[in-house]
């Protein structure tokens, strides 16, 4: 920084480096303040590598016995300023207090350690701001050498165990007497590894000994590798998976079947190394075990199992049964297990998960075990099946009520109901039906000074069947274990939420396949959507507006064109309506080409009024078959960099493209007529949509996300656009979170007026966002992101918009914002505050676009929301 720069404003950099000064004595004062004297605030923990560094060295740090209090605040131990916050002379009475039980942190028990410590006085406080400081925060870490030390040890453990026979760690400890801090050095030597000379392996079993052959392209030892032990956990759980798939019950299930031996006698370093699979001392066989009984019980409580049920069976499936409220059929398409099959636990588990997902029964018992011979002992090679389930409550009614935040709507209540009667035909089919509404006020159009209701109103009811609603036997095609389901839904919904209402109805049959815990297939055979709108001719009074520039384009034409002079006395006649002298203003050529820039710039914002209020008030149905593909490995302890896929394809119009009538609709003031199904023009498009997520876990809670959304629409046919209600748009919660909801973000780089722009939608849409989350403690989290993207039209449509995608352009086109966040984790529920800042807008003029100089850090774009955006 010059001289020069500092002297123009040096106001502002005195307030810069006192707030810096003072954030540091902060910092420095208080994180010492209940350190007792003559011992140590640990503040850091240093690493290392005297000789070189391996992959895994990351992980070290995670075995060391102390670790500093974590900083995140301004870098800065957030939770230790918390603890220290609170009063002193209450600690000991905190910490005893924290020890009971929620339930009983009354003021009579404080009250009660307050006599008990002698501090009569305080009788009577409620200790509040000291006990959430307390409470949320940490105590300070004193230094313990025999932690170090231990710590040392730990680490040379984990490299001795990943391969580094002869590995060496020492440390230092540095004390600063004066502040009462102290750092910690660990020197780590790692030396050379042992490696693995030769791999052999020794399985007496003759079975056994052909099947690891089978899969020995799999194994993950290799000669030449280090022996690395937790290579060879891995391969152990490999081949615990491998035997028990091969029906092998039980498998090395006290984990002493399976065990490697290392021959280190004439080396330390070049190794040879043997897999052993014994059962026991003396080699006892293996045996494939295979499933014999499966008993399924349905009753109300378990002592009625037998003395009370009648025996049914369905294709070596027993069923014990106290009425015939649910089918034998039902119940057996559930079971994925079979009478003779081969012993597989993926089955057994499987069939426990369909049980629970027919939500129908809850689960007394789930036992599988081997079947006792004659004189007690067991069968090690026949296994029986026991299920005991009792029936769900025939109806289940749910009431709540919902908060909710939206920059349309602000705050708005929205309570529902929903029952659920289950077993309806004795299938196992549950009908959910649900009455729901959302109640706010918005600001008026007409007189922004007030504040009028809105409101969106909801029916829908969903037949859910355990099996697919198809015409012939499937189960050769789509197996059981795949979980199959079926759905029939009818809906309706009211909105008046910005003026102009809708009446929607909907209806569809979706069809689910879940293939395994992270992959699952749905399509939706028919899913018919029509959307009619009220109160269209009032579209002017609520898009304000629009009727501004309709205003304005209407009174330049009355002015400048030949024709506008009659043309006026006709309009306020009555002769010709507002939408007549529209179509007559866009069609006129020679009034078009008499326009100087500026009226060709507002010719255009009129265009996209025209545009957005056709699209806005056109009703539409809609009839399409939709394919949804999720692969999805988020919340699996085995996926920590967790990956996500979801693509969908929807194609809509052309079974009603068969059944269509000649007649049209006439078409919108400037969009061109269509032909029409009872009278409401039908929409043909063909949609693409793919969200892809990766999670990257680092620092043992902190979370790195990535995604990446596409979307494509293309309309043919019948639609020469998409419409408004499947188009694209930018802004909001879990989007580009700088800009609201149709909040000024448009296609492209258009320059289009931004009170138009701001509604319109378009068929093509790009959005990376990147997210870094980081747990202060189990109940807050903060965050940082960058959100970028924006949509485009596939193609030129002479319209002055600008809104056309090209590769060589889109780039630029994008708009980037920025900002911080906090979620709340109370219960099961997240509560999501992000305060986004727009950082490049590509609507702004060229050199106006970078939004720095006008970078306003107390006027966020505010964004509530539950649960996280992505």
């Amino acid at each position: 920084m010059s001289c020069k720069h500092y002297k123009n404003s040096p106001q502002k950099y005195y307030k810069i480096i006192s707030f810096a000064t003072f954030v540091t004595l902060l910092y420095a004062c208080s994180t010492t303040k209940k350190v007792p004297d003559g011992e140590y605030l640990l503040t850091k923990n240093t690493f290392t590598f005297t000789d070189k560094k391996e992959p895994f060295d990351g992980e070290l740090k995670g075995y060391v016995q102390q670790k500093p209090n974590k900083k995140q605040f301004l870098f800065m131990p957030l939770g230790l300023l918390l603890y220290n916050a609170a009063n002193p002379k209450y600690d000991t009475i905190l910490n005893e207090y924290m020890t009971y039980p929620s339930e009983m942190r009354t003021q009579k028990l404080r009250d009660s350690l307050f006599i008990k410590y002698n501090m009569k006085s305080s009788v009577g406080k409620s200790l509040l701001l000291d006990r959430l400081y307390h409470n949320w925060g940490s105590p300070p870490v004193i230094l313990d050498q025999t932690k170090v030390e231990k710590g040392a040890e730990s680490i040379e453990k984990r490299l001795t165990y990943k391969g580094y026979w002869d590995a060496e760690v020492k440390f230092k400890t540095k004390i600063d007497s004066a502040a009462k801090k102290a750092a910690v050095t660990y020197f780590i030597t790692h030396n050379d590894p042992t490696y693995i000379k030769e791999y052999y392996y020794n399985i007496p079993d003759p079975v056994l000994h052909n099947l690891y052959q089978q899969k020995i392209n799999g194994t993950l030892i290799r000669s030449g590798q280090v022996l690395d032990q937790t290579v060879l956990e891995k391969e152990v759980t490999r081949l615990n998976e491998i035997m028990r798939d091969y029906g092998y019950y039980r498998f090395n299930s006290a984990n002493d079947e399976i065990y490697f031996v290392a021959d280190s006698l004439k080396s330390r370093k070049q190794v040879p190394l043997t897999l052993e699979i014994h059962k026991d001392s003396i080699d006892t066989p293996y045996k494939r075990a295979t499933i014999g009984n499966i008993d399924v019980a349905i009753v109300n409580e378990a002592s009625e199992y037998r003395k009370n049920t009648t025996k049914d069976s369905l294709r070596g499936i027993r069923f014990h049964k106290v009425d015939n409220k649910y089918t034998t059929r039902s119940v057996w398409r559930n079971i994925i297990v079979g009478n003779k099959q081969i012993y597989d636990q993926k089955k057994l588990d499987l069939t426990k998960r369909n049980l629970l997902s027919m939500n129908n029964f809850s689960i007394l018992k789930a036992k599988d075990s081997l079947r006792h011979g004659g004189e007690g002992s067991p069968n090690d090679s026949i296994i029986d099946v026991l299920y005991i389930l009792k029936p769900l409550p025939k109806y289940e009614l749910k009431v709540g009520t919902d908060i909710n935040y939206s920059q349309l709507l602000n705050l708005g209540i929205s309570p529902s109901i929903d029952l659920t009667t289950r077993n309806v035909f004795r299938g196992a089919e549950n009908l959910s039906t649900s009455l729901a509404g959302t109640f706010g006020s918005i600001r008026s159009t007409k007189d922004i000074s007030q504040r009028i209701l809105a409101y969106e109103l909801s029916a829908q009811a969903s037949l859910n069947f355990p099996r697919l609603l198809l015409p012939f036997d499937y189960y050769k095609l789509i197996p059981k274990r795949y979980s199959p389901t079926s759905s029939i839904v009818l809906g309706a919904t009211v909105q008046n939420n910005i003026g102009l209402g809708r009446v929607n109805f909907n209806t569809g049959l979706n069809y689910l396949a879940t293939v395994n815990d992270k992959v699952s297939h749905r399509l939706t055979l028919f899913n018919t959507q029509l959307s009619l709108t009220k109160n269209k001719s009032a579209y002017y009074d609520y898009f304000t507006n629009d009727r501004d520039l309709k205003d304005e384009i209407f009174e330049n034409y009355f002015q400048n064109s030949p024709q506008g002079a009659a043309t006026k006395a006709k309009l306020l006649s009555g002769q010709l309506s507002v939408d007549e002298v529209s179509q007559q203003i866009v069609t006129d050529n020679a009034y078009r080409n008499s326009l100087d820039q500026a009226g060709a710039d507002l010719f255009t914002a009129f265009t996209g009024i025209l545009v957005n209020k056709d699209r806005q008030t056109q009703d539409v149905l809609i009839s399409s078959m939709i394919y949804n593909y999720v692969y999805n490995e988020i919340g699996k302890k085995d996926y920590p960099n967790a990956f996500y896929f979801n693509g969908k394809v929807e194609l809509a119009g052309n079974i009603l493209s068969i059944f269509n009538q000649k007649r049209n609709d006439g078409g919108g003031v400037i969009t061109s007529p269509q032909r029409t199904i009872f009278g409401v023009p039908y929409a043909q498009f063909v949609k693409f949509d793919i969200d892809v997520r990766k999670y990257f876990k680092f620092n043992g809670n902190q979370t790195l996300v990535l995604r990446q959304f596409v979307g494509v629409g293309i309309p043919y046919g019948n639609s020469s656009s998409m419409p408004v209600i499947r188009s694209y748009f930018n802004g909001g919660s879990n989007d580009i979170r700088a800009w609201v909801a149709f909040g000024g973000l448009g296609p492209a780089d258009s320059q289009i007026d931004e009170r138009v722009r701001t509604y319109m939608t378009d068929n093509l849409k790009l959005t990376t966002n990147i997210e870094y989350r980081l747990p202060f403690n189990d109940m807050y989290e903060g965050a940082l992101f960058t959100d970028i993207g924006n949509t485009w039209s596939l193609r030129d449509y002479n319209d002055g918009y600008g809104d056309e995608f090209k590769f060589n352009k889109f780039l630029g086109q994008v708009g980037i914002g920025s900002g911080f966040g906090l979620r709340v984790n109370i219960a099961y529920i997240t509560l999501r505050l992000d305060f986004a800042y727009k950082i490049y807008d590509p609507n702004k003029p060229t050199g106006d676009r970078w939004r720095f100089k006008d970078f306003q850090p107390f006027k966020p774009t505010l964004n509530v929301a539950f649960g996280y955006p992505f």
